[in-house]
């Protein structure tokens, strides 16, 4: 399928590296023999197609993301694929500075500021905010199958009952919103003192802001008083910040419940360490 891609993009490629730490599509470093680098990028599904093209449309000129160069539709064995720009930089670090949290606040809020395009109709992005509470429900759930097989049946209960008490305490949801719904350090993109972009786009919705922050936090706002700090002073610079101590004990329990569920899916053995991560951070909450 890559050679059929690589042809399909008429390029004369010199090496090729495959990217780890792409969980919804096959991504490839391409150098070019004119000594470019450019990016494939083969989703899962049409869906995740559908979804990535739709998002580069909305965001182009608002949120500062890869140039895509080119992109084909596919075909009965392709969902399809894109060509993509190189950002500079790498990977958003917790040794980052308040500096880059900054940026990557004001980054999240600007994308945050999207809403749904009334002069356009979607068929990949789908608004989730009229019916916010249902949508989190339903991605329990779907994974709560998976997580039985994982769990103790003490524990499993405890966390369907810790899940239904946590949600009714929720507050009112905020949107709607262009939401990433995988916001993490592997896909802001830094330069030096610089944010070069957020990348990957298979997942997102439009929906309450809540969902979004949770990731980010976990990964990167957790480790340092500092940048949660900053991070948030770059947001409120953009659009006011909800209250995250509010939302994020909910969010932060069920996406650790969640990624066990999503572990099961993807492969036990090959996702052994996250999954040790998350029972950890389920049996705090629980326990």
């Amino acid at each position: 399928m890559l050679n059929r891609v690589i042809e399909q993009f008429r390029l004369k490629v010199s090496s090729i590296d495959e990217v780890e730490d792409s969980h919804s599509s096959t991504v490839y470093k391409c150098n070019l023999s004119n000594g470019e680098n450019v990016f494939l990028k083969i989703p899962f599904t049409k869906l995740k197609y559908q979804r990535e093209l739709e998002a580069y449309e909305i965001l182009k000129g608002s949120v500062p993301i890869p140039e895509m160069i080119d992109y084909w539709s596919g075909d009965e064995e392709c969902p399809g694929a894109f060509l993509l720009s190189e950002l500079k930089g790498n990977s958003l670090s917790t040794k980052a500075k308040p500096t880059i949290a900054f940026q990557v606040g004001v980054l999240q809020a600007k994308m945050h500021s999207i809403r749904p395009p009334a002069e356009k109709a979607l068929s990949g992005i789908k608004n989730e905010f009229p019916n916010w509470s249902h949508f989190v429900e339903e991605q329990f759930y779907s994974f709560a199958e998976d997580v039985r097989d994982i769990l103790d049946e003490h524990l499993y209960n405890k966390a369907i009952e810790t899940f239904k008490r946590m949600k009714q305490e929720l507050p009112s949801a905020v949107g709607p919103s262009f939401v990433h719904m995988d916001f993490r350090p592997a896909n802001i993109i830094v330069d030096e003192e610089k944010v070069s972009g957020v990348i990957d786009f298979e997942s997102v919705r439009f929906g309450s802001t809540e969902i979004d922050f949770t990731k980010l936090y976990r990964d990167f706002l957790s480790y340092d008083d500092s940048l949660y700090i900053a991070y948030q002073e770059g947001y409120n610079s953009i659009r006011p910040l909800i209250d995250l101590e509010n939302v994020l004990p909910f969010y932060r329990f069920t996406d650790a419940f969640n990624s066990i569920g999503w572990c099961k899916r993807r492969g036990i053995e090959n996702n052994a360490l996250f999954l040790k991560e998350n029972v950890v951070r389920l049996k705090k909450w629980l326990l």
